[in-house]
């Protein structure tokens, strides 16, 4: 069997290409991982700082937020709560976090830890697990859907 140069040219591409994009997607899941771990860090600076506008523009229309207590809120429900609150987070963490992107999304987990303080003086402790889905919309990564189960 003779095989000539023309024959081989095609698959050495194919497997250069391969190769070179095989090479290119941990850059792109890492630089997503990165934009979607400082939104992560940004909405719980909202949510500490009880500030509504600082988490609107991270939250997708379509949003589900679920709570511990298995209320379920829209995105204007959400904010307008948080707005609304009658306490204030006193600390509030998001312990090791793991972020996961998988296409067009990014599952991210976390142990939620912190304390509310109510404007009667009572204090809360809440030790959560979360659930967060982000999307990517156009360039934005914005929280989809979220999911918190009691410790």
């Amino acid at each position: 069997m003779n095989i000539d140069r023309r024959q081989l040219a095609l698959p050495v591409l194919a497997l250069g290409l391969t190769l070179g994009l095989m090479s290119a997607v941990p850059a792109f899941a890492g630089a997503d991982e990165d934009a979607v771990a400082k939104n992560v860090e940004t909405f719980r600076a909202g949510q500490a700082a009880g500030n509504a506008e600082a988490i609107a523009s991270l939250c997708a229309d379509d949003l589900s937020y679920s709570h511990s207590n298995a209320k379920v809120d829209t995105k204007a429900a959400l904010l307008d709560g948080i707005a609304k609150a009658n306490y204030k987070w006193t600390s509030l963490e998001y312990k090791d976090p793991t972020i996961r992107v998988v296409g067009p999304t990014a599952i991210v987990r976390f142990n939620f830890v912190g304390e509310q303080e109510f404007t009667d003086g009572k204090k809360t402790p809440q030790n959560l697990h979360i659930l967060m889905n982000w999307q990517k919309q156009g360039n934005d990564w914005k929280l989809l859907s979220r999911a918190a189960t009691k410790l």
